[in-house]
């Protein structure tokens, strides 16, 4: 479940097909022996400094991973897997309010390097508009109504703009996109990731 209405903004991501990029030419290649090892010694020394540049832009230390396509999380300490886990992400649907302030929700998961920062012990929803709106009940005007225990599951870990790994009671519905937005995980799963993932841990939802 996510916190916060999301402004009806879309992803702001394309999709097509990839750049055509020119393959060189046989008839570019060097001709003589000499030219051609030269040449060789150089597309090595190119493809080493790539990789040293790779290795540098990998994240060390404790960070998750989040594969929101397929519904996965990954907590990695460096390029070693630590847990790799069945999740839920956002459902991309639209809620459209009617009459009233005639608002409008995107339930998507954001993309993006996040942190987290802060982890919360059994969690307590309080319920946005949003959530009264899906549900068909009148917005309540006490605060006191809004709060819900027991809906985020037993550990909340929160990455910014009212978002958050956390439990669900529908854990049959892990691995399908089903959110408003927040990672789900099943209670193990969630146990282990709140233990090992301290404040500041890098998250990278893609």
């Amino acid at each position: 479940m996510g916190l916060l209405g999301i402004a009806a903004l879309g992803t702001g991501y394309g999709y097509g097909p990839p750049p055509r990029l020119p393959l060189p030419l046989a008839t570019e290649l060097p001709q003589d022996d000499a030219a051609l090892k030269k040449s060789l010694a150089k597309l090595r020394t190119e493809q080493k400094q790539l990789q040293m540049k790779l290795l540098k832009a990998a994240p060390a230390g404790i960070h998750i991973i989040i594969d929101q396509t397929q519904n996965r999380l990954y907590l990695k300490n460096g390029d070693q897997f630590l847990l790799k886990a069945v999740c839920s992400a956002g459902s991309g649907l639209v809620l459209q309010e009617e009459g009233g302030r005639n608002r409008r929700w995107i339930f998507d998961t954001p993309r993006g390097a996040f942190k987290v920062l802060n982890k919360i012990e059994d969690p307590i929803w309080k319920k946005p508009d949003w959530a009264f709106i899906e549900e068909g009940k009148p917005i309540p005007r006490n605060e006191e109504d809004r709060f819900e225990a027991g809906s985020l599951g037993e550990y909340a870990l929160y990455f910014g703009n009212g978002y958050l790994i956390h439990g669900t009671l529908y854990e049959r519905m892990l691995g399908r996109s089903v959110t408003h937005g927040c990672i789900r995980l099943g209670r193990e799963d969630l146990r282990a990731v709140y233990q090992q993932a301290p404040l500041g841990t890098p998250v990278y939802i893609y």
